[in-house]
């Protein structure tokens, strides 16, 4: 008998800006004390763009990149991370590349409340995990 895997996480109501503007001010912080010239984007649970923030220096290619993270997570229900480590292995992990719209790099997380997803962040700037550090300070600023 095979069991059938988990269903996903339910998409819940879009993030309001007061609490996307808390969570970029965390991610933000973060990225200032790393010295790391970041692009910081939100989008709701619909996927799309709530508030974006560039901080002085990032290299321009991160604006958009940042923005395609935080899509690619929060249309797929699942970090950035997930596709980076299924190309990494190869093999049949390479299908990712033929998923329309994911992005294969660390930096992009769920946003999630009350055990539903609100949105995402996509964090873009530096190397992938310093991306996915900046973008796991923001998710911080939901929990307790």
């Amino acid at each position: 008998m095979t069991s059938n895997p988990p269903l996903p996480m339910p998409y819940g109501p879009p993030i309001s800006l007061e609490l996307a503007r808390t969570i970029v001010a965390a991610a933000e912080r973060e990225a200032i004390k790393n010295q790391w010239p970041m692009a910081i984007a939100i989008v709701d649970s619909t996927g799309h763009l709530v508030l974006f923030q560039r901080l002085d220096q990032t290299q321009l290619a991160s604006m958009e990149i940042a923005i395609k993270k935080a899509e690619s997570a929060v249309k797929y229900r699942r970090s950035t991370k997930v596709f980076e480590d299924m190309l990494a292995s190869g093999g049949v992990g390479l299908r990712a590349l033929s998923l329309p719209g994911a992005i294969a790099v660390e930096g992009g997380l769920l946003l999630v409340k009350n055990d539903e997803v609100i949105g995402a962040i996509g964090v873009s700037g530096m190397r992938a995990v310093d991306d996915g550090q900046v973008a796991e300070a923001g998710v911080d600023a939901l929990r307790p």
